[in-house]
């Protein structure tokens, strides 16, 4: 918090430097009433320097200066002081870095794929409070990427399926279990477990084809976490789990698999259809206390409401795109939702 602090009284000062010179160039040019107190390169230069320290470059300086010079009417944005241009790269500082003043370091690339050839990645979640990603490819491959004294691990688990793809994860913040959905299938990964068997769980049969799958953030109850899911065939469910589930509902797992399986008919799991068509995104808004669907249907396009309108018949708020809604997402500094047909 103090480094921003520091940064902004820094920008500050510098963009008070900035019309200065403006003014200055525009006195040269007969506007103004002429003073003593001139800036010249040199003085910019040095004043920048200090003001940003080895965040900023002689070459970025010197093109800043020389814009503000040949073109007083049109200042340079801020951020070009720092290399950083809109509409164009600046090419004399390396691809594989970021400056000092967005980020804490250089950034960091996986190396390794953690995916096999012919192989997607179907969903990525950021789970700010772990510093980890999970990712979830289409033929099964769950992989959790966790930040530890500043390098990236990262570590699979294979869900072995005959046909069935997966076509969403989400992460359960009060069971620590990452949720991915198949066609049929819901799967329930304990990636802390350090053993490298029986680590996974698989509800099914589902009779429709899941198409993506959200957890519901709420704070309060740290036993359980409910789940949002949406089918090929309109509709949206609310499964809500606890950790006595793993225990007092699990078969045991087939042969030749890791997984413990438990049947969906033994989970109380409320279902509404909303749309008429493919269930695209699912998604709840914390900050609005609502969920979020979205569908490729003409008339029921785009669902916000309460999560209890899953257990009931009253009307829910929805409106209406041509050719649907295929994506959506919250604002909550502006309080606007966008979406995208």
């Amino acid at each position: 918090a103090l480094e921003l602090i520091d940064f902004k009284s820094a920008l500050e000062q510098f963009q008070n430097l900035v019309e200065k010179i403006i003014q200055k160039t525009k006195e040269s040019s007969g506007l103004y009433a002429k003073d003593d107190d001139e800036i010249d390169y040199n003085k910019f230069h040095t004043t920048t320097q200090t003001l940003f320290g080895p965040a900023v470059k002689d070459q970025n300086i010197q093109a800043f200066f020389r814009k503000i010079i040949s073109n007083p009417d049109e200042k340079p944005e801020w951020p070009e002081i720092f290399g950083c241009f809109l509409g164009e790269r600046d090419v004399t500082s390396s691809p594989s870095r970021e400056n000092m003043v967005f980020l804490d370091s250089e950034k960091q690339q996986i190396t390794h794929s953690v995916v096999k050839r012919k192989d997607v990645i179907k969903g990525i979640v950021k789970v700010p409070f772990l510093h980890f990603t999970v990712t979830a490819s289409q033929r099964g491959v769950l992989t959790v990427f966790s930040k530890q004294r500043k390098s990236f691990f990262s570590y699979s688990f294979y869900f072995h399926q005959d046909t069935a793809w997966i076509t969403g994860c989400d992460f359960l913040p009060n069971l620590k279990y990452i949720v991915a959905v198949t066609e049929s299938t819901i799967i329930l990964w304990d990636y802390k477990s350090k053993e490298r068997e029986n680590n996974g769980f698989v509800i099914k049969p589902m009779k429709n084809c899941l198409l993506c799958v959200s957890t519901v953030t709420t704070s309060g109850h740290l036993a359980k976490d409910t789940i949002l899911m949406g089918d090929d065939k309109g509709y949206v469910y609310l499964l809500t789990m606890t950790n006595d589930d793993f225990i007092m509902k699990q078969s045991k797992a087939e042969k030749e698999s890791q997984f413990k399986f438990m049947d969906s008919e033994s989970f109380d799991m409320p279902k509404r259809k909303l749309h008429d068509d493919w269930v695209v995104k699912i998604k709840y808004i914390s900050a609005l206390k609502r969920f979020a669907s979205c569908s490729t249907d003409s008339t029921s396009s785009f669902v916000l409401d309460d999560i209890n309108r899953l257990e009931d018949n009253l009307p829910v708020k929805e409106f209406s795109v041509p050719k649907g809604v295929n994506a959506f997402t919250y604002c909550g500094k502006a309080k606007v939702i966008v979406t995208g047909g």
